[in-house]
């Protein structure tokens, strides 16, 4: 199954608490599959490559609620996207109401299908402004920020967040009633403490556990350890989750939500791809990559994808050191294009 981009019938946005059916992310029981916004990775042209396989929704990456009321050149640009990759949500964090009121505002104006609050993220950059995952040291904070996100904007609002600051101050079932109460319309949960960072398993079982959480009716979208066909399927049969959002296991491997996909219609795993089909969307990223940022910093950013491209081949780890030593697109494509296996050798995902 792959997904055909998504179009809207006009350039508004959805009036104000209504649910767009065109969004399977905020549908009951849609069991869509979605990109995480992810720092460096997460760019235009890999959502673009993530939604052609069959991602239902991509996400930017998190940008600065302080850096888009500044009017930053590096936030406008997180927030540029292309048609094609609709829907799209945009991510802010920050740590005080009034900067995320404005940034909610202005990225309303780059017309996304939704506006998403990161309540999740565990980095220290982030914590000490009172950001990210901060929030869950704080639930009367995480009330009136997502509240004020709400009344900011007429577009949906949805939040990614995970289960606690630490073992002791989990209230994941207390901060989704709140958060369904303060006009959020889904809600994704990474099954991992801010104090795990992203060490240990996510621990599956809350989903089930919040699934049951009396009064509880907005979308749970699963995050946290999802790597396969298999694992999809069994939290959508076990906890019942409406989604589940892809993060790392879409680095280098786009192909991942068009297997899931695949695999929960038929039951059946489609075969990896090849490696020339590696190299080839490889060399297609990259393409898009520095005529998206430039070829410095188009270059720089392709970085985090080559290892999972180059994941499996024999010999890779050279093809891998060759490519990082390169500046220029010219020279990577050489030595992508020209990589030769067996034809009918395939990577093992």
């Amino acid at each position: 199954m792959i997904s055909k981009p998504y179009h809207p019938a006009s350039g508004a946005p959805a009036a104000s608490g209504r649910i767009d059916p065109r969004l399977p992310v905020l549908i009951p029981g849609s069991r869509c599959v979605v990109l995480a916004p992810m720092e460096d990775v997460s760019d235009s042209p890999f959502r673009q490559m993530c939604r052609e396989q069959g991602a239902d929704v991509v996400y930017t990456e998190f940008i600065s609620s302080e850096a888009i009321i500044r009017d930053s050149d590096a936030s406008k640009h997180k927030m540029a996207f292309e048609e094609s990759e609709r829907p799209l949500g945009i991510q802010i964090f920050g740590g005080r109401e009034e900067a995320m009121h404005g940034a909610a505002k202005i990225a309303e104006a780059s017309n996304p299908d939704l506006v998403d609050i990161n309540f999740g993220c565990p980095v220290y950059k982030v914590v000490k402004k009172n950001a990210g995952s901060a929030c869950l040291r704080d639930i009367g904070m995480m009330e009136r920020m997502a509240g004020t996100v709400v009344d900011a904007t007429s577009l949906p609002v949805t939040v990614k967040t995970r289960l606690g600051w630490d073992d002791n101050t989990i209230r994941i079932r207390e901060v989704a009633l709140m958060l369904q109460s303060a006009g959020v319309k889904a809600l994704t949960v990474h099954a991992r403490t801010r104090s795990q960072g992203y060490k240990g398993e996510a621990r599956w079982e809350y989903f089930k556990y919040l699934k049951d959480t009396p009064g509880l009716h907005i979308p749970l979208i699963a995050n946290g350890d999802i790597t396969t066909p298999e694992h999809a399927r069994h939290l959508f049969e076990e906890s019942g989750v409406d989604g589940i959002m892809i993060g790392r296991a879409a680095i280098g491997n786009p192909w991942i939500f068009r297997d899931i996909h695949h695999y929960l219609d038929t039951g059946e795993l489609l075969p990896a791809p090849t490696i020339e089909e590696r190299m080839q969307m490889c060399a297609r990223q990259l393409r898009a990559s520095v005529e998206h940022h430039g070829e410095r910093f188009g270059v720089i950013m392709m970085k985090k994808h080559y290892g999972n491209y180059i994941k499996g081949i024999r010999n890779g780890k050279y093809l891998r050191m060759e490519i990082m030593e390169k500046e220029r697109m010219e020279d990577i494509l050489e030595l992508l294009l020209n990589f030769r296996e067996e034809p009918e050798t395939r990577i093992a995902v």
